[in-house]
């Protein structure tokens, strides 16, 4: 199967949820945005899939929203890329964030029980 074919085991991520997986992933250290993607790909068992025109947005929206800062260096393969930190502002929104999703993850369970 090609590498970007459709995959009916795909899951298709809530809106907000990519923010806190990229600042959940660049809490363990400084990564390039490829690899940020592949992180979060791998984490997943390959059931979510952050396509560049997602991802690259959402990286520039948590920079320019302080969460995140950036700079060039050189990558595995020595080629020039931006690589993304989290910055304190970002460490604290993440707890804000995984507080939420806890409290949205309980709250759905307890809509779906059986009646």
């Amino acid at each position: 199967m090609p590498k970007n074919a459709p995959n009916e085991n795909h899951i298709e991520l809530l809106q907000g949820t990519l923010d806190m997986l990229i600042l959940r992933t660049l809490q363990w250290g400084p990564q390039h945005g490829h690899g940020v993607g592949q992180a979060i790909r791998q984490s997943s068992a390959d059931l979510l899939l952050i396509e560049r025109g997602s991802l690259y947005p959402a990286l520039h929206r948590l920079e320019s929203r302080g969460l995140i800062e950036s700079e060039w260096k050189a990558s595995d393969l020595n080629r020039r890329a931006k690589y993304y930190r989290l910055t304190e502002a970002g460490r604290e929104q993440l707890v804000a964030e995984q507080s939420k999703w806890k409290l949205l993850v309980k709250t759905i369970t307890r809509v779906m029980r059986p009646a």
